[in-house]
């Protein structure tokens, strides 16, 4: 078994998440993630066996993230790292045009999926009084662009709650915000077309983020922080 951290991310199936939990796991650290996908959590699992666990789970749902919980808690212990990854973008709109339900599924994960995993995940990590928590935001948490604004919507209020939650955590723990710039994703695709392509693979970005994020240190706590390599 791996002797690193125990580290937590969501959205482990492709993109950042998997490219995160590729490059923690090469490095010695036990990841714990998940997906909400069936069939991408199974071809995760078949790639990186136990002592790693993966399970599926929509972090939008305050009952499966409870559930899931529990058992990782009992399980796998206490997470050293606990990264909130998953994230939907909506499909280029002007905001008047978004379908309502595409407009609550974005604002259901992005924002309620942080809220249901920190609620279910940090007491645990503040009662053994150490633990770094990442929320990741987007450099569109700190700038606009039009056709994605209820992308925009969450990701600037990623960087308000963890700034407000990281005023309410003890010492000898952190909280930040990350953007992590902009790499080729199936997520940027969706927003950029073609010209996504043009930008650093996430196994390229991992190389240099992975480091990075292992080194956040409590006297990090509430900073707005931006990953190299992106």
């Amino acid at each position: 078994m791996p002797q690193g951290k125990l580290i937590l991310i969501t959205g482990t199936s492709r993109g950042l998440g998997y490219a995160m939990a590729a490059g923690m796991i090469q490095q010695g650290h036990r990841i714990v993630g998940c997906s909400r996908a069936a069939s991408d959590v199974r071809r995760v699992r078949d790639e990186f066996p136990p002592p790693h666990r993966f399970d599926e789970v929509d972090v939008s749902q305050c009952e499966q993230v409870g559930q899931w919980s529990q058992s990782v808690l009992a399980e796998c212990g206490v997470p050293d790292l606990l990264i909130n990854n998953a994230a939907l973008v909506n499909a280029n709109n002007d905001l008047w045009k978004v379908p309502p339900d595409e407009f609550s599924q974005v604002i259901d994960v992005n924002i309620k999926g942080i809220y249901h995993v920190i609620r279910h995940f940090v007491p645990a990590m503040i009662s053994r009084g150490t633990g770094t928590i990442v929320n990741f935001s987007s450099g569109w948490g700190r700038s606009t662009s039009p056709e994605v604004a209820p992308y925009c919507a969450t990701k600037w209020a990623v960087e308000g709650l963890t700034r407000a939650f990281a005023d309410e955590l003890p010492d000898g723990m952190a909280a930040v915000s990350l953007n992590p710039g902009v790499i080729h994703t199936r997520m940027l695709a969706s927003c950029f077309g073609e010209s996504a392509q043009s930008y650093p693979e996430p196994q390229q970005w991992a190389k240099r983020a992975v480091p990075f994020l292992l080194k956040i240190r409590p006297a990090s706590n509430g900073e707005a922080l931006t990953a190299p390599g992106g």
